[in-house]
Parts: structure tokens; sequence; C-alpha cells
């Protein structure tokens, strides 16, 4: 990308241009936090992704406090297009999250598209959600390499130095 005078300023947009206007972007959030509430994961683009993933966060730390608080349920009746869905985030989410303070969401890259557009893909869920991980669980092997040359090296500054 070349850089010009144009790509330097950016004259007030601070989000990404995402629909056909701000109203269409606010719609297709709505709609993509919704699904991720009924399905706890997602396969959307990596912008759309990334978008949604604040609004995702904001809305389990509101639904934290309880479904008695006034704000709380003014972004759940919001942000949540089926209604039906409210009482999964307050009684289902919500406790789940209650210990952790931030970071309530994933976001992992998956291959590109392979159709006409080749967009950027991730996949947005909830941690703690039923299914199964999409990367393998890193193992700690003593057996490499490294880790056996890491091992002999602590093991040597523990006895001290040589005289």
């Amino acid at each position: 990308m070349r850089l010009t005078l144009q790509t330097l300023i950016s004259h007030g947009r601070v989000a990404r241009r995402i629909g056909l206007g701000p109203e269409s972007r606010i719609h297709m959030l709505r709609n993509i936090l919704t699904g991720l509430v009924r399905h706890e994961r997602i396969e959307t683009t990596w912008a759309r992704a990334d978008e949604v993933q604040f609004y995702a966060e904001k809305l389990i730390d509101y639904a934290k406090k309880g479904d008695t608080d006034e704000k709380a349920m003014k972004m759940a009746n919001f942000w949540l297009t089926e209604k039906d869905l409210v009482p999964k985030l307050f009684k289902v989410l919500a406790p789940r999250f209650q210990e952790h303070s931030r970071s309530y969401t994933r976001l992992v890259r998956i291959p590109n598209r392979e159709n006409l557009d080749k967009a950027k893909m991730g996949v947005l869920e909830y941690k703690g959600n039923p299914y199964p991980r999409l990367y393998p669980v890193r193992k700690e092997n003593e057996l490499t390499l490294i880790n056996q040359l890491l091992k002999g090296y602590r093991e040597e500054r523990a006895r001290g130095p040589k005289s």
C-alpha cells in the first residue's frame, strides 16, 4: 500500500467501514453478537469479528451486574435481536465469567475464504464453551533439545561457579 496523505489523515473516522452505512453497521454488529450469544462460537470475517469482540466483552461486563440492573437490561435488549437469549446471557454466560476480570472471548485466525474475495476469516468464541478447541493444547515436552539444554544450564548455574 502506498502511503498517501489520505491514509495518514483519518478525518474523524475511528471505526472500520462495515456494511453500507452507520445504521447498517450497527444492525450487522447486533446480528453477529446475537449469533455469538446463541451459539457461543461464530465464524465470520476477521474485521467483523474484531469489531464485535469489543461489544461482546462489554455485554458480559454489564451482564455480570445482574438482570436487576437497569443499564444491563438496556444493553441486553439493544444488542440482542432475539429476546429469548436475554435469560441465557444473565443465567449462563454471566455466572461463567463471574470470577474473570476481562478477556471473555477468544479470536482465532482460520484460513482465508477460497471463493471470489479471499477474505481473512476468523472464529470468535466465548471462553469455556462446550465445543472442542480450535487448536491443540501445547504440551511441555521435556525431551526436546531446547528443553534439555535449558535443564542442563539451570543445573549448572545451581551448582555455582567452578573454581
